[in-house]
């Protein structure tokens, strides 16, 4: 049976460095209004971040990194024919297995439960606060059309709902460490933290969006600098 050791908390300040869109599912188009709304919490109405957006993210760029990227999240299966076990088993332990009657019962036990919990990313409440007495919204509005490249005329015109630059999140991560667990498990989430400083959260990346830094982040209340993370090494 696996011991439980610690639980190491990860926080920061999630600083937008561009708009950032990630997207509420809207079921209804309403005429004049914003074809891409952003999440919002149902009581508040304010934008946040989910936590299965981070979680999805930085697990799809460790997995691109390991080179053991595949159409589905790595599994079990995975780690047989993998160039680097290690790396793939290192991100199952992370991030966790889906369950399946198949896995061998060996390998679950060898790799234990999901380490990490993401948590859902409020707006800082201070920065809030201020917004909304200086009579600032929460979000802005992008238009955002295609050009005909032989007419050069605007089709297809459309609003895409943003958090703008400048917003900032509350970021909590913890990671739960087990007896036999290595600081290669802690290293490794604080390069895909670093990773998605590099790339982008959210929709429409290529696009300059979502562009996201982690400032003043801590690890159980030490101070961490990010840049000195090397992800590739």
């Amino acid at each position: 049976m696996m011991k439980l050791q610690n639980i190491i908390e990860i926080k920061a300040t999630l600083v937008l460095k561009t708009g950032l869109h990630i997207g509420a599912g809207d079921t209804e188009m309403h005429i004049g209004g914003i074809d891409n709304t952003v999440i919002k919490h149902p009581i508040t109405q304010s934008p946040y971040i989910p936590g299965s957006s981070l979680k999805g993210k930085i697990r799809t760029l460790l997995e691109w990194r390991s080179g053991e990227v595949k159409k589905d999240p790595l599994s079990l299966k995975d780690l047989s024919g993998a160039k680097d076990p290690n790396a793939v088993k290192n991100i199952l332990k992370l991030f966790g297995i889906s369950g399946d009657t198949k896995n061998d019962e060996k390998a679950l036990k060898d790799i234990g439960v999901s380490r990490l919990a993401f948590w859902d990313c409020a707006l800082n409440a201070e920065w809030e606060k201020n917004l909304r007495e200086d009579n600032f919204s929460l979000t802005e509005a992008k238009s955002e059309n295609t050009i005909d490249r032989i007419t050069s005329t605007a089709d297809h015109p459309r609003q895409t709902e943003r958090v703008p630059a400048g917003a900032e999140f509350d970021f909590k991560l913890t990671m739960r460490q087990f007896e036999g667990d290595s600081d290669e498990l802690l290293q490794l989430v604080l390069k895909g933290l670093r990773l998605l400083e590099l790339d982008s959260l959210g929709g429409s990346g290529s696009r300059g969006y979502g562009k996201v830094e982690f400032v003043g982040l801590t690890v159980n209340n030490q101070a961490q600098n990010l840049s000195d993370i090397k992800p590739f090494e």
